[in-house]
């Protein structure tokens, strides 16, 4: 597996590994109706890689396929991180986790991690400041804020 920067003709594969991973991984966590609030296939790429350029942004690639991506602010805050359906529990997020800590000067790292997501979190030392309902077209979903301090 090799980590490495997110380039924008990255943009389309990445959502939808997005797509699948959310509709297939969290699919045990949330409803049919949450995950297309959460999910719906029709990303705006345009903004997609907007704000992946914005951001301190890597993919994780095993041959010529990216098997998951994740991404950072500056100020700390982890926004996105998912693996490939097929590469679950493969030290995938591990990896992208621990380059995105690294990629930013802050010392606490924020995110709103998922039901699905929270263990993986928990287990990096971030902790639960509080459990949220996140409204998405009209549907509300279930997310906790953590942070870590590094």
């Amino acid at each position: 597996m090799l980590i490495r920067k997110y380039q924008s003709s990255d943009c389309g594969e990445l959502s939808a590994l997005f797509y699948d991973t959310v509709h297939t991984i969290n699919a045990k966590d949330y409803t049919r109706e949450q995950l297309f609030a959460w999910a719906s296939g029709n990303t705006d790429l345009e903004e997609w890689d907007r704000s992946l350029l914005e951001h301190e942004s890597f993919v994780a690639v095993e041959g010529n396929q990216i098997i998951g991506f994740g991404d950072i602010d500056r100020n700390g805050y982890l926004d996105r991180l998912f693996v490939h359906k097929d590469y679950q529990r493969k030290g995938v997020a591990t990896a992208l986790c621990d380059v995105l800590e690294q990629a930013v000067l802050e010392k606490r790292i924020v995110t709103h991690a998922s039901v699905t997501a929270r263990p993986f979190f928990e287990k990096r030392g971030y902790r639960v400041i509080r459990k949220q309902q996140v409204l998405r077209c009209g549907i509300f979903l279930t997310n906790y804020i953590m942070e870590k301090e590094k």
